[in-house]
């Protein structure tokens, strides 16, 4: 199993290049040249989520990325530091943007439209929050005969 990690300050400029990362590592596992723009996608709007969740708490903490290809499948989690107080927590939090709660949502909505992108463009995601944060996971399968060294 390896693992990329990427970490980030909580600016929206920074999104870019951890989609472009992600790509390259995805890239690099084993995903399906098809699905690729889907895991740009998914991690940008991941990333989007979590810088916004940062900005918006006065979190100075960077944004963690992390890219794990496993034996027959890619994974990525994006990890925010915005503590939940209350309610469901880990898995209890739920899956195909169920999870966050009131502290994770802004005003307008927007935290719930981009997990809603997510899940449409993710078949395996899951979301969880916590006392110290909330991460997204989402993962694809890899072929092995696709693997660039």
């Amino acid at each position: 199993m390896a693992t990329v990690e990427l970490r980030f300050s909580a600016q929206p400029e920074h999104v870019r290049t951890a989609r472009l990362v992600a790509a390259a590592v995805a890239r690099r596992a084993g995903v399906d040249e098809a699905v690729l723009d889907e895991v740009r996608l998914a991690v940008g709007e991941a990333c989007s989520r979590a810088v916004g969740l940062h900005r918006s708490h006065g979190i100075t903490a960077p944004v963690q990325v992390l890219l794990t290809e496993e034996e027959k499948s890619f994974s990525i989690e994006v990890g925010d530091e915005v503590p939940v107080s209350g309610g469901p927590s880990g898995a209890e939090a739920g899956k195909h943007g169920s999870g966050p709660r009131d502290d994770h949502e802004d005003a307008d909505g927007r935290d719930q439209m981009g997990l809603a992108v997510i899940s449409g463009l993710v078949d395996d995601v899951e979301v969880t929050t916590g006392e110290h944060g909330g991460v997204i996971r989402m993962s694809w399968p890899t072929n092995p005969a696709t693997i660039v060294s």
